[in-house]
């Protein structure tokens, strides 16, 4: 590696000549160690101008021929410097290679060591930035298979998402939380068959949090394979909230068959394609009649045209409460011992003015009965009860904050499940989406 100052006497001149080997050696020079110190010297005034180096060449500011013979002739020389061996290094790169013959400073050398430009690259911040919270890119899991009315919410929720499909409900929690998928979006409620029971449960046992909530409406049609007539049924397949949403409807089509609950109703239109089953149809999508082959025997065949299921979105983080939109907040808790709790939770939310639009009980896993003694009547047994609440209101409004805080004067045990915007969107529901 060499080093220039401006009293070493070294040249342009001199340096190329060190640089080119003795005859019948090859040195390898290599551009990229080549350090260029820009190591000006200023002598003063006072300086004895006979003063000279080792070299015999005077040490003062003014001596012609050689590098620095004032500051700005020695700026420009190491700028000149500079350049070649940058173009020195752009040749090399050019003709390098492994094994390679490349040629430095005019002379050929073997390359022995190249660089590897195929080595991961370090980390950037985009890299580690985190996922965006809508749009391209997000991985999206939803319970049953492709062509099922989750994997249309999804779809709904996440436009130009990643779908991933799971067998089950739980699956779908366990793969946000363990990083396989950014967002599960999972059904809660259907206008006609009710609240979906696994998904509150799942809800209580799980750390994820709501994010927001998309409402799709449902359009079942009854699908079999191609040549199959309705009279040579003998079954329908499909997934029981869609098998409670058509009960009337099947009566009247005269189809006194049995009717069959699986895991989701595209699971029924594959398995039906899969299995080559000419007896049996089942109650599906039109998107899943044009995945797995099959004819539609009848379209829009729920017993209600408003027929809606509400879905949320979960996620590992909550998302920032605001108050320039319509939110909701979706709360669990399990009242305490005592009488008229279950009133004084809802007081705490009307005194507020806060419209409830869900309340839902399910049985306390952990403390099912609860047992009440009194003198005149003797012991009594009751069910314990989990109560998950919706209300119109945001977390970042004092009202909301408030009639929690109220709340919790009620309860043994109080959750905040999520605060997240209402789905607002229109809907018609005589057609499909």
């Amino acid at each position: 590696m060499h080093t220039i100052a401006p009293s070493s006497g070294v040249t342009l001149k001199s340096l190329v000549q060190q640089t080119s080997p003795p005859p019948g050696q090859i040195n390898r020079f290599v551009p990229a160690r080549l350090v260029v110190q820009c190591g000006y010297r200023f002598d003063s005034a006072n300086t004895n101008a006979s003063t000279v180096n080792t070299n015999g060449i005077p040490a003062s500011n003014n001596f012609a021929g050689h590098v620095g013979a004032s500051r700005a002739d020695w700026q420009s020389s190491c700028a000149i410097l500079a350049s070649k061996v940058v173009s020195q290094q752009q040749d090399t790169e050019k003709t390098g290679g492994a094994g390679e013959i490349t040629v430095v400073n005019g002379h050929k050398s073997l390359d022995l060591f190249p660089i590897d430009n195929n080595l991961p690259k370090p980390l950037t911040i985009t890299d580690l930035s985190p996922a965006p919270m809508h749009g391209s890119q997000l991985r999206v899991a939803y319970q049953g298979v492709p062509g099922a009315y989750s994997e249309a919410a999804a779809g709904k929720a996440y436009p130009k998402c990643e779908a991933i499909p799971c067998d089950q409900f739980e699956v779908a929690f366990q793969a946000v939380e363990l990083w396989i998928a950014d967002r599960a979006v999972l059904p809660v409620e259907n206008s006609l068959g009710g609240s979906i029971h696994r998904n509150y449960d799942l809800l209580l046992r799980h750390r994820l949090h709501i994010v927001g909530e998309v409402q799709l409406p449902v359009h079942h049609c009854l699908l079999a394979l191609p040549g199959v007539r309705k009279e040579y049924l003998t079954r329908v397949i499909s997934h029981p909230q869609a098998l409670a949403q058509c009960e009337l409807t099947l009566t009247k089509l005269g189809l006194n068959v049995v009717r069959e609950a699986v895991d989701d109703t595209a699971g029924a239109a594959e398995y039906i394609a899969a299995n080559n089953l000419r007896d049996t149809a089942a109650i599906a999508s039109a998107r899943a009649a044009e995945l797995y082959g099959l004819q539609i025997l009848s379209e829009g065949i729920q017993d209600d045209s408003s027929n809606v299921t509400r879905f949320v979105m979960l996620a590992r983080e909550p998302i920032i409460p605001r108050t320039d939109r319509p939110f909701k907040t979706s709360i669990v808790f399990a009242h305490d011992k005592g009488t008229s709790v279950l009133f004084k939770v809802l007081s705490a939310f009307a005194f507020r003015n806060i419209s409830l639009t869900k309340i839902e009980s399910r049985p306390h896993r952990n403390r099912p009965i609860r047992l009440v003694d009194d003198a005149n009547v003797g012991t009594a047994k009751h069910f314990e009860y989990m109560f998950y609440v919706d209300f119109e209101a945001s977390m970042a409004d004092v009202r909301a904050q408030n009639a929690l805080a109220e709340v919790q004067e009620f309860t043994s045990f109080l959750r905040v499940l999520g605060s997240y915007p209402m789905d607002m969107t229109p809907w018609c529901p005589s057609r499909e989406e």
